[in-house]
């Protein structure tokens, strides 16, 4: 054994890997209504410092509230159901359908909000640019 080996496990080479197991999920996160969010990954539940992670549920036939997410990136990723997103451009609203498998970005601060028109919830894992949920509740898109 080298003389520079450490028995330290939080160096930088030998952190412990962090497993999150789907019931342990954590709806102690910011919340819109209309839906109702989980946390994975984040600074509180597994040490993360440059990202958070989690899932958003919403109801069949409910819309959430309008939103944004401050400076921080967003990427969905449809697991179940088919949610529409939803946004203003040039004063008018933007409608993307979507069905499991699809992807959606949502820059910083984009007034946005989920829609489910079905009868099936929608499930989406959502990863965040930040290491907690940013969530700012609107009066609108815009």
């Amino acid at each position: 054994m080298s003389d520079h080996h450490r028995d330290d496990q939080d160096d930088a080479w030998h952190r412990p890997l962090r497993h999150v197991r789907a019931a342990d999920l954590s709806g102690d996160t910011g919340q819109t209504r209309g839906m109702t969010r989980r946390e994975a990954v984040s600074e509180r539940t597994v040490g993360s410092q440059r990202l958070w992670m989690g899932q958003t549920h919403v109801a069949p036939r409910t819309s959430s509230g309008d939103h944004h997410h401050g400076d921080s990136e967003t990427a969905i990723h449809v697991l179940r159901g088919r949610p529409v997103f939803v946004f203003a451009r040039d004063g008018e609203e933007v409608r993307l359908a979507t069905e499991p498998g699809d992807y959606v970005f949502v820059p910083p601060f984009t007034p946005h909000r989920e829609e489910n028109p079905t009868d099936e919830e929608a499930v989406v894992v959502i990863a965040r640019s930040s290491q907690e949920a940013i969530v700012v509740n609107l009066p609108g898109l815009t």
